[in-house]
């Protein structure tokens, strides 16, 4: 007898009436129709069943500290930087935990079950980093958390600070993290990329770097970081995150910086959100929305993926967990309309971050982890257009969230009295 059997469902690919069989929390088979034994059976009604959200890019440390110790004004990049500056004194092991498990329990109720999470490492304490460490283990049943060792003050600018970097490897800390653009100078960034690169390198490790989250179009720390990607041999396991200036640079520029990228199988995460709120603070009209260039990486062959980046903390005063609201604004903000690049804003946050983390066993095929997530929508479109509501979320086969569909009751004359939003 099967633990679990779903039926009747759509799939992200398009396939129809699909059952899924689960034993021992591992997806057994897919196919159409199939009529089993089971512990549990649910019928999707036809409805989408997707693998779960995967984030590639947050900040999990400084999650819901949004007023603490003041807002920021400006809504600028270096004033979050500041403003973070100046919380970092006030925090405390048990608060940074209760914050993190909290933001993890939205997430899970929002099918969203991995995240990479930047931990900043710049304080002699480490005391960012003993915390989520803690929360990696205790939400391991339910979420993959993915911890990056990030020097948020900068690697060569801040003292100790790639002493610090290797505490936190030490300490367990799974992927080297960088932010070169923020160094003195375009040189010491570049040395900063050349010496993660090599360090990550050593240790078998892969990387994700801040980089050029800037409005500036002559911040091109990403061809440094593609070329030592390449040089020490690190294709494939080496994330770009941010690349906001590509926004600004020229077309020529860029017909020569992506080709080099894709050599070194750079893979790239853009954070809709935050990005078009950050960037263009310097701008009068036309103001730029700072996006790195989605559909033209994505045309040349690189995994690219949304990301989260920030909830309710010094840059950034909104956000949910809702990963089908990052893929909404990806959508709008790179004009990806057409029916086959809204799909490829779904795939940004479920399958590409998947790859670019290095997931074992996601997906939806024989063999992989039996997670996923029943949403109230017929297709990934439709998911997008809905943030469709998350019906039942498993992981490992077992149910650890639901949701009841989203009905309203109207009282209109000659109208029906519920209204289901799909």
């Amino acid at each position: 007898m099967l633990d679990l059997l779903v039926r009747n469902a759509t799939l992200p690919d398009g396939r129809t009436r699909m059952s899924i069989a689960v034993q021992d929390g591992r997806i057994t088979e897919v196919t159409e129709g199939l009529a089993a034994p089971a512990h549990e059976t649910l019928d999707a009604q036809g409805l989408l069943l997707s693998p779960p959200f995967v984030d590639a890019h947050f900040h999990l440390d400084s999650a819901l500290t949004y007023g603490q110790p003041r807002v920021n004004e400006s809504g600028t990049l270096l004033e979050g930087i500041a403003l973070w500056g100046e919380l970092k004194p006030q925090l405390t092991h048990d608060a940074i935990v209760e914050r993190a498990l909290r933001y993890c329990d939205g997430a899970v109720a929002r099918g969203l079950l991995a995240i990479r999470s930047h931990v900043d490492t710049s304080h002699l304490s480490l005391l960012t980093v003993q915390a989520l460490l803690e929360v990696r283990q205790r939400v391991a049943p339910y979420l993959d958390l993915q911890l990056v060792a990030f020097p948020q003050d900068g690697l060569l600018r801040a003292p100790d600070g790639l002493r610090n970097l290797q505490r936190a490897l030490d300490l367990g800390v799974d992927v080297v993290g960088g932010i070169p653009h923020f160094e003195r100078t375009q040189a010491m960034g570049a040395e900063s990329i050349r010496i993660l690169c090599e360090l990550a390198a050593a240790q078998g490790k892969r990387v994700d770097m801040h980089c050029d989250e800037s409005d500036d179009p002559l911040s091109r720390h990403v061809e440094t970081l593609a070329y030592e990607t390449q040089r020490v041999g690190l294709q494939g396991r080496v994330t770009g995150s941010h690349l906001t200036s590509m926004h600004s640079m020229d077309n020529y520029y860029v017909s020569k910086l992506i080709p080099l990228m894709a050599e070194a199988q750079l893979d790239v995460v853009a954070n809709p959100l935050i990005n078009i709120t950050l960037q263009g603070r310097h701008d009068s009209y036309p103001r730029r929305r700072g996006m790195t260039r989605v559909p033209e990486l994505l045309a040349a062959g690189l995994t690219v993926a949304f990301g989260q980046d920030c909830v309710m903390d010094p840059w950034y005063g909104l956000g949910s967990a809702d990963m089908l609201e990052v893929a909404h604004m990806g959508l709008h903000v790179g004009q990806m309309t057409s029916q086959a690049a809204m799909r490829q804003c779904f795939e940004a946050v479920t399958t590409h971050p998947a790859q670019l983390l290095g997931l074992e066993g996601y997906g939806l095929a024989a063999g992989c982890h039996a997670d996923f997530v029943l949403l109230h929508a017929r297709d990934a479109v439709e998911a997008i257009r809905l943030r469709a509501a998350r019906l039942a979320v498993f992981r490992r086969g077992r149910r650890v969230a639901s949701s009841p569909a989203p009905v309203a009751q109207l009282h209109l004359p000659e109208r029906p009295e519920n209204l289901i939003f799909i």
